[in-house]
């Protein structure tokens, strides 16, 4: 929680694994706001049907534009290379 609390109020790229086992990947200015949104069925489509979700990863970014572009490289990872990441 402490790295979560680091890097709140600043863009951060984050990964969660959803109830199936599955990898979902996005981007927020406030990490633990946005995984109790998720949580809350409020959040990405793809996690609404896969709660509860739980954050695995988290990379700060300096902003927005930054964090989308880690997002986008992210995404076209294999789960192996995120699972790799994550440790």
């Amino acid at each position: 929680m402490r790295v979560l609390q680091k890097i709140m109020g600043n863009w951060a790229v984050y990964i969660v694994k959803c109830v199936d086992g599955t990898l979902y990947t996005g981007i927020s200015n406030d990490v633990p706001k946005r995984i109790d949104a998720h949580n809350a069925g409020k959040g990405a489509k793809y996690t609404k049907p896969r709660l509860p979700v739980v954050l695995v990863y988290c990379e700060a970014a300096d902003d927005r534009s930054t964090a989308s572009k880690r997002e986008a490289v992210l995404k076209k990872l294999s789960r192996l290379q995120k699972l790799e990441l994550m440790k």
